[in-house]
């Protein structure tokens, strides 16, 4: 969205993927739920004996409640119950939270998973004999895992995870012959040295010990082999690469079939040695297995025999997979019981080629972002059951088939591929069944696909930046599906007069990016449940007041800048508290800010630059409290500078109010700013001194930098938005976006600002420019100001001050621009690299400055003289020689060579040249920040 928000306006296919693996690995929170249905229990306000929990188990839970530090106050119903009012419950234990009993009150159950606990384990829970299930984990206990929980027998269900404990992992765990599941997550601090206790646990069903490393056991295949009953196995992160016999050879020859059901591997280094040890832990009894984020180069055969696999993840794996090879090795019985594959973000090559026939239950297919290349086979829109096919982000080329009208898929994902075009509108008007469609950066242009608005079950469509170039009718907004939810054509050049356009959407819910095209025209209406609107750098005019209509409060994203809109902001944003992002700038809005604004509470994002807004800032603005974002540059307010805006906007970064007419002085209390990095007063009205304080400013002065705080995310999907500033830099104002967050700033230039300059700015060793330029200061040059070792620009012009250039300006072995122009200079320009290398321009208007750059000299200075430059002739012959020659002649036309092999595959190759200028778009305003600093430092070699 005009160059600076990337979203996907449809939940992607990927992400419920991605939550049904979350599901899976945290099975124990379910667990927990099927215990209490399975089992006579009692719980908090449920219970129903007559006699109380025993006095040995309540006094066990004092004692265990006596070693932990309960930060959130989860147990404080965990009492001795000394009150007279509190005793008839208080004094039950059963009644506590994160107990369970039975019918004869004995305590059967501790839930206490992320309860934000820390302490130690107190061996009192040896007194709850009847205890059958135990869950601390996410919480804070430290210490050895004790040895005596081996000792608690009655245990069926234990999760130890996500807890600080360290030592050995006790092997007396194995004395738990009734466990029937077990977590040994992210015990990061553990050491495991054999898993020989676990063949102990016969009765075990599930076994999570994601996180904890297994790279010192041997022969755990063989350990985990035994467990004949073990359904689900999670080893996710677990250095099983670094494991140096996990099998014993002859075991694996042997026969077996293992009951395991869900096998999760993913993100520990595997390459293709470990399908040796897999074989014996896969079987038909397999359902899911996952093999992510390793070093796969393929798969064995054998995977392909598993006649009961239904689903497979191989995403993210880093070595190169040929796509065709892959799909023949799971062409046996797997193929025919396989519904979901994701293998995105993997290494894959080749065509996605017709063997995909065979998989004929396959119902999700996931293969984007990899280097697939040729075309999509015919037979996938044959696939029967295919609801979801996302192949975005490849080099596939070709046209989109005719056959995907004889296709009962759902969701479709072709986008940042080199298709080209459409089937005939004749067979795309025949679809009805695909709710989710994305073709963005393809080539379907130059027409607007009408097509669009005979699929009825559409819900969301993304065409942004496919080079259509058409006109849209004014009365073909009017024949949308109804249920569409999010629309997205972006960075095209499409034209039309958008008047009522945006009327039927789903009344639910609405995602509208039209940015970066020719619409013009009125809007007079928009949907009343829009999320996001994005409508900018279009030839829209006339008032907003068509914002008023959005009234279910959930827009998150608002952009309507870079047109022509006129008149004040409506007065009606107190529907808009989920609002994160409001930008107008480059509008002709006028009028004052209204007091609704006061109830954008979420806002991060305030930009109005360039438009005519007037009047002082309002008090309304102080309950924008979340802002870290906020430009009025460019307008008209008027007034102080209020000091309350340090004291609401504690996270504010950059802070531009330039060209206003602002008067008054520099409040003080923006030196409380800790975070701001970017201060633009320039071009108003301000007086007074310098406040001594902004040398204070943390974020200028100590090192840190706030991670991607120019980043802001604004729904659930995945939407951002990436800040942008115009800032002067070097003289001449440029637009910076993605580096912004690089950029440490302070710009009070062109006012009639008085005084010294305070020796304490020299304390902002992190500042990379400061501009005073165009004021009236007085006084000397701080001494100190050479200690500024990151200042890169340094701009004093236009001022009175005097006295000499400090010596400590030789120092400042970065900087790259000065100005101390027209001032009352005096002495000595010091020398060095930098202050010898500005033009003279640069400190011209001091009279009596003097040396190097400037022609005038110093007294005492003597003229030095030196030989003309002469061209002599050499002694054997003039010129080149033949070998000088021939070495320029080859040099030239290996360069010319280059350049044009360069230019020619920019030119054939769109994904390539895509690329290639996107990139050296987001390098433009980075060169500006760090190629100087580097440029600098081989000077100062």
């Amino acid at each position: 969205m005009a160059n600076k928000i990337y979203h996907k306006h449809f939940t992607h296919p990927i992400f419920f993927s991605i939550l049904t693996l979350f599901v899976l690995e945290s099975f124990t929170t379910t667990t927990a739920l099927s215990w209490s249905e399975t089992q006579p229990l009692t719980s908090l306000g449920n219970h129903t004996s007559n006699s109380k929990c025993t006095d040995k188990e309540r006094q066990a839970l004092l004692h265990f409640k006596s070693y932990i530090r309960d930060r959130s106050d989860f147990l404080i119903t965990w009492t001795h119950g000394e009150e007279e009012e509190e005793e008839e419950t208080a004094n039950d234990c059963c009644y506590w939270s994160g107990v369970t009993c039975n019918n004869q009150s004995r305590v059967t159950s501790l839930d206490l998973g992320n309860k934000n606990l820390e302490g130690k384990i107190s061996h009192s829970l040896l007194n709850l004999s009847y205890l059958n299930y135990l869950d601390i984990s996410f919480n804070s206990f430290s210490g050895k895992i004790p040895m005596f929980i081996g000792s608690m027998t009655q245990l069926r269900y234990l999760d130890l995870g996500w807890n600080d404990f360290n030592g050995t992992i006790p092997s007396e765990l194995g004395n738990l012959t009734n466990l029937q599941e077990l977590s040994l997550g992210s015990l990061i601090n553990c050491t495991i040295e054999n898993l020989d206790w676990l063949s102990h646990l016969s009765q075990l069903d599930k076994l999570d010990m994601s996180g904890t490393s297994l790279g010192k056991v041997d022969n755990w295949v063989n350990v985990i082999s035994s467990l004949k009953k073990l359904s689900a196995l999670y080893l996710i992160g677990c250095d099983l690469s670094q494991v140096v016999r996990p099998y014993s050879y002859s075991y694996v020859k042997s026969s077996f079939s293992s009951s395991i059901v869900k096998l999760y591997l993913k993100e520990n280094n595997l390459n293709s040695s470990m399908y040796y040890w897999l074989f014996p832990l896969t079987s038909n009894a397999l359902v899911e297995l996952d093999l992510s984020e390793n070093m796969l180069d393929g798969i064995p055969k054998y995977l392909g025999n598993l006649c009961g696999l239904t689903s497979l993840f191989f995403y993210r794996n880093t070595m190169p997979v040929k796509l065709p090879d892959f799909l023949s090795n799971l062409s046996g019985c797997t193929s025919v019981t396989l519904q979901y594959l994701d293998a995105t973000s993997s290494q894959f090559t080749g065509s996605l080629s017709d063997d995909i026939q065979n998989f004929s239950s396959l119902q999700q297919l996931l293969l984007s972002n990899n280097r697939l290349d040729g075309t999509i086979s015919e037979k996938v829109w044959k696939l029967p059951k295919l609801q979801t096919l996302d192949v975005s982000s490849n080099f596939l080329t070709g046209s989109i088939s005719e056959n995907i009208e004889k296709s009962n898929i759902l969701s479709v994902d072709l986008s940042n591929n080199s298709l080209q075009g459409v089937p005939l509108e004749a067979h795309m008007l025949n679809i009805s069944s695909i709710e989710y469609i994305d073709l963005s950066y393809c080539k379907l242009g130059p027409h607007f696909p009408k097509w669009i608005q005979t699929m009825k079950n559409l819900l969301a469509i993304d065409l942004a930046n496919t080079r259509i170039s058409d006109n849209i009718p004014e009365d073909f907004w009017n024949t949308w599906p109804s249920r569409l939810r999010s629309l997205n054509i972006s960075f095209n050049n499409i034209t039309g007069i958008a008047t009522n356009m945006l009327s039927n959407f789903d009344p639910s819910s609405s995602t509208i990016d039209l940015s970066s095209n020719n619409f013009h025209g009125h809007i007079s209406n928009v949907p009343s449940s829009l999320e996001i609107l994005d409508l900018s750098k279009n030839n829209l005019s006339g008032q907003i007041f068509f914002l008023c209509q959005i009234v279910d409060g959930s827009l998150s994203f608002l952009d309507l800048s870079h047109n022509s809109f006129i008149g004040p902001i409506p007065d009606c944003l107190w529907h808009f508290k989920e609002l994160k992002i409001l930008n107008l700038g480059y509008n002709n809005l006028s009028g004052r800010l209204p007091i609704s604004i006061k109830f954008l509470i979420n806002l991060e994002v305030l930009y109005l630059y360039s438009n005519n807004f007037s009047g002082i800032l309002p008090l309304s603005l102080t309950n924008l409290t979340q802002l870290t974002f906020l430009n009025l540059g460019a307008n008209n307010f008027s007034g102080y500078v209020p000091g309350w805006i340090a004291e609401n906007f504690l996270g504010l970064y950059a802070l531009i109010l330039t060209s206003n007419k602002f008067t008054g002085t520099i409040p003080s209390h923006l030196c409380q700013l800790d975070y701001l990095q970017i201060l633009d007063l320039s071009m108003n009205k301000l007086q007074g001194a310098i406040p001594s304080c902004l040398g204070s400013l943390t974020s200028m002065v100590q090192d840190g930098l706030v991670v991607n705080q120019n980043v802001h995310h604004f729904d659930f999907s995945g939407g951002k938005y990436v800040d942008h500033s115009m800032i002067k830099w070097q003289g001449s104002v440029r637009e910076f976006g993605n580096t912004l967050v690089l950029v440490k700033i302070i710009n009070l230039s062109s006012n009639n600002l008085t005084g010294k300059i305070p020796d304490k700015l020299s304390n902002l060793h992190k500042l990379i420019a400061l501009d005073l330029s165009m004021n009236a200061l007085v006084g000397e040059i701080p001494s100190k100001i050479g200690e500024m070792k990151e200042l890169q620009i340094l701009d004093l012009s236009r001022n009175n001050l005097r006295g000499g250039l400090p010596s400590s300006l030789s120092q400042m072995t970065l900087l790259n621009y000065l100005d101390v122009s027209y001032n009352n200079l005096s002495g000595r320009i010091p020398s060095s690299t930098q202050l010898q290398s500005f033009e003279p321009s640069r400190y011209t208007g001091n009279a009596r400055l003097c040396g190097l750059p400037l022609s005038k000299y110093c007294p005492g200075d003597k003229m030095l003289e030196g030989p003309p430059i002469t061209h002599e002739n050499m002694d054997e012959g003039e010129g080149i020689d033949d070998l000088q020659r021939w070495y320029y002649i080859g040099g030239a036309t290996g360069f010319a060579t280059g350049f044009w092999i360069v230019c020619i595959a920019l030119c054939v190759n769109r994904r390539v040249r895509h690329a290639f200028f996107l990139f050296m778009v987001s390098l433009e305003n980075w060169v500006y920040v760090k190629v100087m600093l580097f440029i600098a430092r081989v000077r100062r070699v």
